[in-house]
């Protein structure tokens, strides 16, 4: 008989925050109900490296698991990193503005429950990574802003979305010298990244400092915030970055200092 796992060998246990759909009025069947969900490209990247995969269900006031019944930290207890994925834009009410246009207002409820889930990973010291709105989610969570379209409020920017190519779209990006970033990548200046976004960060919240920058355009695509144990967010998307595609910028270090910050804490 194989002898159990030690705990210390046991597989890390890394959260992911859900993807929600809120549905429609007048939709029918499951277009009519709250829909969660994981994009299987990120829960597949975290899992390439034997590690097990939750996501994580909201628990907000009116719903069938209210508050009073389970709380954030509950959930912290059990695992061992956060990661925030992708999907629709953080509302302009999170930062304090109100939206341009109706289909720029964003979710405020998944703001509301992750920048929640966030703080409390942080302040049980566990390490956290945003990817794309979970970056912006991030620098809007510690007091930043956003531009809610970069291609009306920054005019001057290059395309960062393409709705034909969507995860082909690419862009390249500079890393900040000497930044943790930059250790993780030696020798590399400049790459190129999968990029999908229409919104991104304008002022950046008091403790986060840019560590990777688009070009020309000078927008931050890589954040990390100070003093507070480990929290990154990256702007692009590295789950869509296929190993050993030399023209997209290797996920790997990423994906690896993120889960060894996770071991450090398990």
């Amino acid at each position: 008989m194989l002898a159990r796992r030690s705990r210390r060998n046991k597989p890390l246990k890394i959260a992911i925050s859900p993807r929600m759909f809120h549905p429609e009025p007048g939709a029918k069947g499951d277009r009519s109900k709250p829909i969660m969900y994981l994009v299987d490209a990120v829960a597949h990247w975290i899992m390439s490296r034997d590690v097990m995969v939750f996501m994580l269900p909201m628990v907000a006031h009116g719903a069938l698991v209210s508050r009073g019944n389970l709380k954030l930290s509950d959930y912290v207890d059990h695992f061992d990193g956060l990661v925030l994925q992708g999907g629709a834009d953080v509302s302009p009410v999170s930062y304090s503005e109100e939206a341009l246009k109706p289909e720029w207002a964003g979710d405020k409820i998944r703001d509301d429950f992750e920048r929640e889930l966030v703080m409390e990973f942080v302040e049980a010291g566990k390490p956290v990574l945003g990817i794309c709105r979970g970056a912006q989610l991030i620098n809007v969570a510690f007091g930043g802003t956003l531009y809610q379209d970069v291609a009306l409020q920054h005019p001057q920017a290059i395309r960062h979305v393409d709705t034909e190519t969507y995860d082909r779209h690419h862009h390249p990006i500079r890393i900040e010298p000497g930044s943790r970033l930059a250790r993780l990548y030696p020798g590399v200046d400049s790459a190129n990244v999968s990029s999908i976004h229409h919104q991104a960060v304008r002022t950046l919240a008091r403790d986060i400092v840019v560590e990777a920058w688009s070009v020309p355009d000078q927008l931050p695509e890589a954040l990390r915030v100070q003093g507070a144990g480990y929290v990154f967010g990256v702007q692009w998307h590295p789950e869509f970055h296929r190993p050993g595609d030399e023209d997209l910028l290797d996920s790997a270090p990423i994906l690896e200092d993120f889960l060894e910050a996770a071991r450090k804490r398990a």
